[in-house]
């Protein structure tokens, strides 16, 4: 060692200098604890007795018709314990059953009311508390929900193989044409792959907060959706870092064709899985037509998705069939799932986080392919990148009219 240089290096631990680290750490934990038990087991000391009404709210989370009857999941969202008391549909009192017990903050219950239903009209259904409260929710059209056996799952299947599975395969069939083409045409085709993927993630964020509004807010309601994005935007982080050090790659412009390729699939596939989610959803509750304009539809629309997995592994090697049949089922497979969660145990704030967690992970793909779009001249944005960019976007929109969940 040369004199006058300092060193600092970390000091090591036995075994009972690491028990002392642990007991340091847990201390705070533990006083924490302790505090909060006194402060609970002496009844709040210094609150005094509440002033004012409790507060209740049920959010509805689910709604299910059978033949006579009307069955709704509710959630307390408020801090205080809700009784229901009475339930009127159409301004009439009528009898229902389940909720017996108060339902505690963050509970759920399941309130039957018996209601002859006539299908295709609209239902104001209105929960009354046991201090006078009203809980209002509308059945817009009723349609009996079809029952969940193994024919139901089935059909949940071959709905999104249609909409998710085959127009991905569809659209990887570009790839012998995009290793053909030159560098400017390449760098125009991963551009509208960037615009197609920023287009989904826009329509997922806005999915999920629609959908997130809909049900419970005490579990964060759209918040959830920005979380579920933080996390697969670090997921995703995480994993590409561990790629990229297992190939020795340290740049992010150096990530291999087909690394890329597998983190575009992921991407895409977490989008189809909150998409498959609304499409189970909406078949569930009766408001989507299994119609041909339909599955036509989707398949017009996610195809560009099947370019957007290929367009990294133009200048690749040849990859196997193995390989491209991983990576469509990668994007196009999760539609099955997420039709099945959708229309068998459809959760308004999970699908809210869903939606988010594939909008975090496509924008983690995009800041994986944007240096692909570097010209000569080291620029990002040049015309040509914005045509592509442009034209992605535009293609996604003009596709999504021809769907409607």
């Amino acid at each position: 060692m040369v004199e006058g240089t300092a060193t600092s290096e970390a000091p090591a631990l036995d075994g009972q200098g690491r028990v002392s680290v642990w007991l340091l750490a847990l201390l705070p934990l533990a006083l924490i604890a302790l505090a909060i038990g006194v402060f609970l087991a002496l009844d709040e000391p210094g609150l005094g007795d509440r002033r004012g009404p409790p507060v209740e709210q049920l959010a509805v989370e689910r709604t299910v018709l059978r033949p006579g009857l009307i069955e709704l999941t509710v959630r307390n969202d408020g801090p205080d314990d809700v009784t229901i008391a009475q339930a009127q549909v159409n301004d009439a009192f009528v009898q229902f059953s389940g909720a017996d017990s108060p339902i505690s903050h963050l509970g759920s219950a399941k309130v039957s009311v018996q209601q002859p239903w006539i299908e295709g009209e609209a239902y104001d259904i209105t929960l009354l508390t046991s201090t006078g409260a009203t809980i209002r929710h509308n059945v817009d059209a009723a349609v009996a929900t079809p029952a969940t056996n193994l024919s139901f799952f089935g059909l949940m299947a071959l709905l999104g193989v249609y909409v998710g599975v085959i127009p991905v395969a569809l659209g990887m069939l570009w790839l012998p044409w995009i290793r053909r083409i030159p560098a400017a045409w390449l760098r125009l085709i991963m551009a509208l792959t960037v615009g197609l993927l920023g287009f989904l993630a826009i329509d997922a964020t806005l999915e999920g907060l629609d959908m997130a509004g809909q049900g419970s807010q005490a579990f964060g309601g759209p918040l959830l959706v920005f979380l579920g994005a933080a996390c697969s935007f670090l997921v995703l982080t995480g994993t590409s870092q561990w790629l990229s050090r297992r190939q020795r790659k340290a740049a992010v412009a150096d990530v291999p064709g087909e690394t890329l390729a597998l983190l575009v699939a992921v991407g895409i596939g977490l989008h189809n899985l909150g998409e498959g989610v609304a499409i189970g959803a909406s078949y569930s509750a009766g408001a989507l037509a299994l119609g041909a304009f339909l599955v036509v539809g989707f398949a017009i629309h996610n195809t560009t998705e099947g370019m957007a997995i290929v367009a990294p592994l133009a200048r690749s090697g040849a990859p196997s069939v193995a390989r491209l049949t991983l990576l469509g089922l990668l994007a196009g497979g999760p539609a099955v799932v997420g039709a099945w969660l959708g229309s068998a145990a459809f959760n308004p704030s999970l699908a809210g986080f869903l939606f988010g967690f594939g909008a975090g992970a496509i924008v983690q793909v995009i800041v994986q392919l944007t240096p692909s779009l570097r010209d000569e001249s080291d620029t990002v944005l040049h015309p040509t990148a914005v045509a592509g960019l442009v034209a992605g976007m535009a293609v996604m929109f003009t596709t999504g009219l021809l769907v409607s969940v």
